[in-house]
């Protein structure tokens, strides 16, 4: 209430939701299939899992088509894979210590336990059947190197843990190149026991269509679809269509990342000279930020003084409650307000 009460309007930079236009290739593309009255597969068509798997053969992974399989937005691949898998009373599922939140509602649906951590080495002898990887991570921008997904590998596939990697941030890369768990420098050239977790919400602005795709072991691939046949997950045609066309075309990728470069690039400076530190955001779509005198709801309080929204660190886990999570995904206009404002806000504290 407070950010909305400023007399030149709020500045939401608390959700990563997308706020630039869907490209007109792919909005043509969903007009063109929008007489599909016949179902859809739930495999997706053949054009789709080849755009998939030439799309993650430019990241350097080489994948059979037949091993890609759409989903309908991966938050809801994300939220019942524990279930899809088997998972129950028994299981453990591992994910990041600061993390988004659906990786534990998953393992709830399923009944198994959720288990914050970044240190396999403290896992105990629970069976940990799940291990979910997030790099480029959300809230922080971290990046796991290729040595960190070699040892996660190794340690998953010594206990028969199913390893899933949700890398929706893997072509916004600022300061270093993400790599998928798929690539031969993360698996050593086999996709035993992985899966790789892709949306198109952030590349291609489709959030509002939710479209997206899991790749990997064609063992496991082929289980999901099974069991997703069954249960109706199944995405429509037209959107269909549409992935098929956004994972064709790279020139409106390259443009959307154009404008969170600079929207990055302006916020950045603004914020450090009013007194946030930014820490990892190597990649992804936020900086996470945080103040030397204040705790994430200081920081919230702060900011939204200046009509300025952000998402308390502490949502995603205990170790982030001194930071603030900050969304690039705010028109120009709006960063460019709340950069504005933060320089009031060093000014004034100057």
């Amino acid at each position: 209430m407070q950010a909305r009460a400023h007399p030149d309007g709020i500045v939401d930079l608390s959700v990563g939701t997308p706020v630039d236009p869907v490209p007109a290739v792919v909005q043509d593309a969903l007009i063109s299939a929008s007489n599909s009255p016949g179902y859809p597969t739930t495999q997706g068509t053949k054009g789709l899992r080849e755009a998939a798997a030439r799309w993650l053969g430019r990241h350097g992974v080489e994948v059979d088509p037949a091993a890609v399989l759409p989903v309908i937005g991966t938050k809801e691949f994300i939220a019942w894979l524990p279930t899809l898998l088997g998972c129950g009373p028994a299981d453990v599922v591992l994910h990041p210590a600061l993390a988004y939140p659906t990786y534990a509602v998953g393992a709830k649906l399923s009944g198994a336990t959720p288990v914050a951590t970044d240190s396999l080495l403290s896992v105990g002898p629970q069976r940990a059947r799940l291990l979910w990887l997030n790099s480029p991570g959300n809230p922080t921008g971290q990046v796991l190197p290729a040595g960190h997904l070699v040892k996660a590998v190794r340690w998953a596939r010594e206990r028969g843990t199913v390893i899933a990697s949700d890398e929706c941030y893997l072509e916004l890369g600022w300061e270093t190149a993400p790599l998928s768990v798929l690539h031969p420098l993360a698996c050593d050239g086999s996709h035993a026991g992985l899966l790789a977790v892709h949306s198109l919400s952030k590349r291609s602005n489709l959030a509002g269509y939710r479209a997206g795709f899991v790749a990997g072991d064609p063992d496991l691939i082929a289980r999901l679809l099974e069991v997703r046949k069954h249960a109706g997950m199944i995405v429509p045609m037209p959107v269909q269509a549409a992935m098929t066309a956004a994972l064709s075309d790279d020139e409106h990728a390259r443009e959307q990342r154009g404008r969170y470069r600079a929207r990055r690039a302006r916020l950045w400076p603004a914020l450090t000279a009013a007194g946030w530190q930014i820490s990892h955001s190597a990649a992804g779509l936020y900086l996470w930020a945080e103040h030397p005198e204040l705790d994430c709801w200081a920081s919230v309080r702060r900011l939204a003084k200046a009509g300025i929204l952000v998402a308390p660190g502490a949502f995603y886990g205990a170790t982030g409650a001194r930071h603030v999570r900050i969304a690039l995904t705010a028109t120009d206009e709006r960063i460019d307000a709340a950069a504005g404002r933060l320089a009031d806000l060093a000014d004034a504290t100057s």
